[in-house]
């Protein structure tokens, strides 16, 4: 378990393209390396945190990345975990917590007291898994909308 490297972007994009295809999400944009860069390493770098876990033999097998977000319900920030995944055939083996760990640290060494994420509600083993490490639900769907529409219509 260890921080991602700029050497490593071409695999956290391989792998989030794995991650979103098991969501059965659309895949990632092609620039994805290129955008990751830019987050990580470059003028915007602090904000979000990515790890990974390699294996000697097999390389980088999984990924968590994180970031700062608010709650103006609880007038606090917390460390939004955006992605955990780790490959197929190296789940179940201990590398999930070890990740969970890895946020964890960065949310208290960034001073912030919870962690949130989401999971699709068809991922039992993932919620599964969350729940053996102490996680507790918050029942909400995800919207987004392109910021580049038009102004909301109003109600007539």
């Amino acid at each position: 378990m260890r921080r991602a490297r700029p050497a490593d972007l071409p695999h956290i994009a391989l792998l989030a393209a794995e991650h979103a295809a098991y969501e059965k999400a659309a895949p990632p944009p092609a620039d994805l390396p290129r955008r990751l860069e830019n987050l990580l390493f470059g003028p915007a770098a602090g904000r979000l945190c990515c790890f990974v876990a390699e294996l000697d033999d097999t390389g980088i097998i999984g990924y968590a990345s994180c970031a700062p977000e608010l709650s103006t319900w609880d007038g606090a920030e917390y460390l939004h975990m955006d992605c955990l995944f780790l490959r197929d055939g190296h789940r179940g083996l201990g590398v999930g917590p070890l990740l969970m760990d890895a946020v964890l640290a960065e949310a208290r060494a960034r001073g912030l007291d919870q962690v949130q994420w989401q999971t699709p509600p068809w991922n039992e083993d993932a919620i599964r898994f969350y729940e053996r490490l102490g996680a507790r639900a918050k029942e909400k769907r995800r919207y987004f909308l392109s910021a580049d529409r038009g102004p909301a219509e109003s109600p007539t």
